[in-house]
């Protein structure tokens, strides 16, 4: 029996935070022996605002470069650049003149951001955004995607898009579900847990990158916003220890329940630094091995370049489904 297909991806903006890792990488290096795993840099979608191309380049290696630290292995997953896929921006043109002005100004993203962009502008990029994400996952036939619970307003759109092609054109799309983990879909800004981790944080303290040193790990660890109150349980008002609950469950497996047991009578400044050991002893072989990799950039062009080929040949088998149902002429 065929495994079921999974796709999703992290853009190149920068160095994956904590967050990042616990909400989505950490489990992909799961599904990778379950299902038959893509995961791409999604560096066509950074295009949605400016870039300075030398950096951008170089972003591009260090997440594949981190994607492989992690644990994703390009012998089970195919791990490659957006943007080495051509059939990606076929794609979303096809599905952009099936889709409607009134579904995309909705996006909360679309909204959230262009408040932002007053000054410059707003570009259409970001504005087709949920498009191009819609042709990323349906051109790989995807039966699931991974997804935080903020995101799931990007799946739904893809779904509606598929169904839509569907309904006009005659069965091409696989209709694709979401997956998304109980726990640490969503981890939580150190200094304001109301908002998710960001490494655009103004507040260097709010996020913890991957590749930080154990010393500053701990220390932004220590540092983190929580309440007046002393225990270590979930409850209203507790946003800050819920946060640093759930990323203490995840570095060490233990349950909620068993970590309100270990903690039992113990004060926030003792569950502080557990969760930053926690964190740095987890996260130091990710450094060790991201640091290697870094320096083998042959190595790292070897598994783009095989990526890119696997994920051509099967974008290319829908694609040419979608040109012939619209009624393009074939190539060959």
């Amino acid at each position: 029996m065929d495994k079921k297909m999974i796709l999703s991806g992290l853009q190149p903006s920068g160095i994956m935070t904590l967050g990042n890792y616990l909400g989505a990488v950490k489990n992909w290096v799961k599904l990778q022996n379950e299902y038959d795993c893509l995961f791409m840099i999604a560096d066509m979608h950074a295009l949605t605002v400016p870039q300075e191309p030398v950096n951008l380049r170089k972003r591009c290696y260090e997440v594949l470069a981190l994607y492989m630290a992690c644990g994703l292995d390009p012998e089970k997953s195919t791990l490659f650049f957006q943007s080495h896929v051509p059939q990606h921006a076929e794609l979303s043109w096809a599905l952009t003149c099936t889709t409607y002005m009134g579904e995309l100004s909705r996006m909360t993203q679309f909204k959230d951001k262009s408040k932002n962009a007053k000054d410059t502008g707003v570009g259409v990029g970001l504005f087709v955004y949920p498009v191009l994400m819609a042709a990323d996952i349906l051109l790989y036939q995807a039966n699931l995607v991974p997804v935080g619970a903020d995101q799931k307003q990007h799946l739904e759109i893809t779904r509606v898009l598929a169904e839509r092609f569907n309904r006009l054109y005659g069965d091409v799309f696989t209709i694709p579900e979401p997956y998304i983990p109980e726990v640490g879909a969503r981890i939580m800004s150190l200094q304001d847990p109301t908002k998710k981790m960001s490494k655009s944080d103004s507040n260097p303290n709010g996020y913890v990158s991957i590749v930080d040193e154990p010393e500053v790990i701990i220390r932004k660890l220590k540092r983190a916003v929580t309440d007046s109150d002393t225990r270590i349980c979930r409850g209203e008002g507790k946003d800050g220890i819920e946060n640093l609950m759930s990323i203490y469950s995840i570095m060490t497996d233990k349950t909620f329940e068993e970590i309100e047991r270990e903690f039992e009578g113990k004060g926030y400044g003792d569950f502080k630094l557990a969760v930053g050991e926690a964190v740095a002893e987890g996260l130091r072989p990710i450094r060790e091995k991201y640091n290697e990799l870094m320096n083998n950039k042959d190595y790292l062009k070897e598994v783009y370049t095989k990526g890119a080929q696997r994920a051509s040949r099967l974008a290319s088998k829908t694609l040419r489904k979608v040109y012939r149902k619209l009624g393009f002429v074939d190539r060959t």
